[in-house]
C-alpha cells in the first residue's frame, strides 16, 4: 500500500452555481480515501458562479494523478474549471524591478527567512540598479533593457525566460514599464502588479507630493492582476494608513513604501495558496483559515 501523505493537497473548483456540487466534491473525495481538514465557498448570486477551496489529506495513500484523472467526470458533470495542487509544491515565481527596491527587498527577505514559501527563479530589471543585491542572494539576474523601439524584442526575452524557468507567476514589484496588452492576454491571472493607492486620485509625476499638497489624510496600495487596463486589473489585496497635517513628504512616501511592501506581499501569498479566485473583474479572495495560519505565515 502507498504511504498515506504527510502533507495536504488543494482542490480549487469554479463553475456555475447548483444544487449537489459541494456533496459531489466531498463523496468523491472519501471514496478516495481522504479526509477534509479545510473548505471555503461561495455563491456569488450576481454572477451566478460557485467557488471552491478545499484542503485534504489523502490518507490512503491515493496519488494525485489517479485523483485527477478520475475526478475528471465529476468536474464534467458540472461544467467545473478546476486544478488539484500538491501544498508541498513551491510556486515558481519571477520578480520584475525598476528603480524603487523596497518591495523586492521585502520579498527577499520574506522568502529567505521562510516567510514566503516560493521557488524564485529569477530577477528581471530594466536596470542595473539591483544587480548586487539579487546576486547576493545567489539568484539569477536578468536585464532586459526596454525602449520605444526594442519592446517587442523584450518581452520576447521575457517570455523565453517565463519558458525556460518555468515561472508560474510574475510580481512587478515596482517595475516601471507598461507591459503590452498582448502580454497581459498570454499571462492573464499570472502577473501581479503593486501600485499606491489615494483618494482623491493622483496620477503622474510625484503622486505623494501631490497628496501631501491636497491634504489627504489616507495613503495606501492596490495589488491587482495585470490586464490591459493599465491598473485596473482584477484587485486581490488593498491596504490604507493614516497621515496627519504634521508629516511630511518624506513621510508619506516612507509610509507609502512600507504599506505596498505589506500589501504585495499579502497578495502573493494568497495566490500562491490558491486562495484568489477570478470572477469576471473582480476576485473572490478566501481568507487563510486560523488552522493553516502555521503554514501560510506572513512573519
Amino acid at each position: 500500500m502507498t504511504a498515506p501523505a504527510k502533507h495536504p493537497h488543494v482542490l480549487t473548483v469554479t463553475c456555475p452555481s447548483r444544487r449537489g456540487i459541494v456533496a459531489a466534491i466531498a463523496g468523491f473525495l472519501a471514496a478516495k480515501g481522504c479526509n477534509i481538514t479545510d473548505a471555503a465557498q461561495f455563491d456569488d448570486a450576481a454572477t451566478g458562479m460557485f467557488f471552491s477551496r478545499i484542503t485534504f489529506l489523502p490518507e490512503t495513500g491515493t496519488p494525485l494523478d489517479e485523483m485527477v484523472r478520475d475526478f475528471e467526470p465529476v468536474a464534467e458533470s458540472f461544467a467545473m474549471t478546476w486544478a488539484f495542487h500538491d501544498a508541498a509544491q513551491k510556486m515558481k515565481v519571477l520578480l520584475m524591478v525598476s528603480n524603487f527596491g523596497h518591495c523586492l527587498n521585502d520579498l527577499l527577505y520574506r522568502w529567505r527567512i521562510g516567510a514566503l514559501p516560493v521557488e524564485i527563479v529569477g530577477v528581471v530589471s530594466n536596470h542595473m540598479t539591483y544587480q548586487k543585491v539579487v546576486v547576493n542572494h545567489d539568484l539569477p539576474f536578468h536585464q532586459i533593457r526596454v525602449t520605444k523601439e526594442n519592446k517587442p524584442e523584450a518581452e520576447a526575452r521575457l517570455m523565453a525566460l517565463v519558458e525556460e524557468t518555468g515561472a508560474e507567476l510574475i510580481v512587478l514589484a515596482r517595475y516601471m514599464q507598461v507591459l503590452s496588452d498582448a502580454l497581459c492576454r498570454k499571462m492573464s491571472g499570472r502577473i501581479i502588479n503593486i501600485h499606491h493607492s489615494f483618494l482623491p486620485s493622483f496620477k503622474g509625476a510625484n503622486p505623494y507630493k501631490q497628496a501631501y499638497e491636497r491634504g489627504v489624510k489616507l495613503i495606501g496600495a492596490t495589488a491587482h492582476y495585470v490586464t490591459a487596463d493599465l491598473d485596473e486589473g482584477p484587485i486581490i489585496e488593498q491596504d490604507t494608513v493614516r497621515v496627519t497635517h504634521a508629516q511630511s513628504p518624506e513621510d508619506y512616501v516612507s509610509l507609502g513604501r512600507d504599506v505596498e511592501a505589506q500589501v504585495l506581499a499579502r497578495a502573493i501569498h494568497a495566490h500562491i495558496h490558491h486562495r484568489v479566485f477570478l470572477n469576471g473583474n473582480k476576485t473572490v479572495v478566501f481568507p487563510a483559515s486560523p488552522g493553516s495560519y502555521a503554514s501560510e505565515r506572513m512573519g
